[in-house]
């Protein structure tokens, strides 16, 4: 079966296509990103612009007609509305159109349901880090099956700390590998540590590192902010395999392309003798291909919308999204 995934739930459009679990196509396109953030008009205008020469561009990779696809899938959410809505459109223009089947998707599953699928994962335990996420989740089977959350941030997501770090250090580009690069070399100056459980907060150490960006070098600064928030994730990543003794973990999310939290989570497993992996950078990223996996698992479990049905929710979580099929 042959699936169009639509992704367009923040800075990046993306069309992906793929046909059983074999990725046909993947395109996409970030919104460039300024050092004063996103402004939600101007990337659902950057959306719309590019959308359709994204679908065409994926298609024509893929040598295949848009007639000849089984299904399409888009971003529910979460995500920004103006940008949730062009993929929404794009998706239910063709479902209408070409009489296909369309399957509302989470974005922070398919982050993770690409990569359980590409290593042939069955129950992982799951670090979820992005712009707007960051939780530590598995599957349950009560009240519904789904991706339960068992530890997360309670402010916000590390993506965005690392991202407000870089524009008040005016780096440019404004995001977390520019952090990292910075990073690079610098020496370790003591920091705000907030690990409640498995929760974790990072206001509080983005401004004690944003107010000593006038007394000390960029470079441990950076390396020292990137060093302790890192340690909070694996911290509360560790006490969950071992609470929850669980053999496979998965690092996805925006933020998992950083090697230095690669290492990191792989170090940790090697001691627990759990099974570790990340996907490459180009399905760690926002990529239509992750929505496309899903919408997969969902036509092969025979799930049906109505395109009615087919709306989109900017805070739909991770565990309000049912695992019907199997892992």
């Amino acid at each position: 079966m042959i699936i169009l995934g639509i992704e367009s739930s923040a800075h990046t459009i993306g069309a992906g296509i793929i046909e059983g679990r074999k990725i046909l196509s993947n395109k996409r396109k970030m919104y460039p990103i300024s050092n004063k953030g996103i402004i939600p008009s101007k990337v659902a205008e950057f959306h719309s612009k590019h959308i359709s020469s994204l679908i065409r561009d994926a298609l024509a990779e893929s040598k295949i007609n848009i007639e000849d696809i089984d299904a399409v899938a888009y971003t529910k959410g979460p995500g920004i509305g103006a940008c949730l809505r062009i993929g929404q459109i794009a998706a239910k223009t063709i479902s209408r159109q070409f009489g296909k089947p369309i399957f509302p998707v989470n974005h922070s599953v398919a982050h993770i349901e690409i990569a359980r699928v590409m290593f042939n994962m069955h129950d992982p335990l799951v670090l979820y880090v992005s712009g707007g996420n960051s939780q530590i989740l598995g599957i349950i089977n009560k009240p519904f099956r789904h991706y339960h959350v068992y530890g997360e941030t309670l402010d916000i997501g590390i993506g965005n700390a690392l991202d407000n770090f870089a524009r008040s250090a005016n780096l440019l580009p404004a995001w977390g590998s520019s952090v990292a690069k910075v990073a690079e070399g610098g020496k370790y100056i003591a920091m705000p540590y907030n690990v409640k459980g498995m929760d974790f907060t990072f206001t509080g150490i983005l401004k004690y590192a944003t107010d000593l960006l006038a007394k000390e070098k960029l470079p441990d600064i950076a390396y020292s902010f990137q060093e302790t928030m890192f340690s909070m994730l694996c911290e509360a990543t560790e006490r969950a395999l071992f609470l929850l003794g669980k053999k496979e973990l998965i690092l996805c999310g925006g933020v998992a392309q950083n090697k230095r939290l690669n290492e990191m989570l792989q170090s940790i497993a090697d001691s627990h003798g759990v099974k570790f992996r990340a996907a490459s950078d180009q399905f760690n990223a926002d990529n239509g291909a992750m929505i496309a996996v899903v919408g997969l698992e969902m036509l092969e479990n025979n799930d049906h919308y109505a395109l009615s049905e087919a709306t989109i929710d900017q805070k739909f979580r991770a565990d309000k999204f049912e695992i019907k099929w199997q892992l």
